[in-house]
């Protein structure tokens, strides 16, 4: 269903009444060219896996409204991956409406899918760092970054007896990306890393 799953685990505040951790889930499509094949990475082998690597490109922040929530019995219909990976996160799986739309016309049921109050639904919803009531509902704000993945396949040139030139595979080449979500929650309590210190 092209479908790309990131799961945030964060440790909980116990000295301000949160559980051990909390876990979010956010969904969203995965677009072609954006990993490379899996074909392809099955056949590369890792020299010293043990390495540090840096990534060879940067690439820019990408901030996400995640105003719809996934209804977690039911998302096996969206990717079978969502049943394990976000099995902490049953009320805190969101996606963002422009997704679900390719989703829903690729025949995934609808069901699954509630969208979440917005600032035009509650005026006065505001960010949870501006929200000073931890028992308001508010818009959280939640970034993360991958800071090494096989983002695209690397062609070499080989030239033949002829003199004729040819490319193959020869390698992968690595990027970074950060992320921002932006989702609702009930109450601030839910999202006390997002605040000015």
């Amino acid at each position: 269903q092209e479908v790309k799953i990131f799961r945030a685990l964060i440790l909980g505040e116990l000295e301000r009444g949160q559980s051990q951790f909390q876990a979010l889930c956010f969904v969203t499509r995965l677009h072609r060219n954006e990993i490379i094949p899996s074909e392809s990475m099955a056949k590369l082998r890792q020299k010293n896996p043990r390495t540090v690597r840096q990534a060879e490109e940067v690439r820019g922040l990408e901030h996400l409204s995640m105003d719809v929530a996934v209804n977690f019995s039911k998302g096996a219909q969206l990717s079978s991956h969502i049943h394990n990976v976000c099995a902490e996160a049953k009320e805190a799986i969101y996606t963002r409406e422009e997704d679900v739309k390719f989703w829903l016309e690729k025949g995934v049921d609808g069901s699954m899918f509630e969208v979440l109050p917005q600032t035009s639904d509650l005026p006065d919803l505001q960010r949870c760092k501006l929200c000073a009531d931890l028992w308001k509902p508010c818009i959280c704000s939640y970034s993360l970054s991958i800071e090494w993945y096989p983002c695209m396949l690397k062609y070499c040139k080989s030239r033949d007896a002829g003199g004729k030139v040819s490319s193959y595979k020869c390698g992968i080449r690595s990027c970074q990306k950060g992320y921002t979500f932006d989702y609702y929650v009930p109450q601030k309590q839910l999202c006390l890393w997002d605040e000015e210190t």
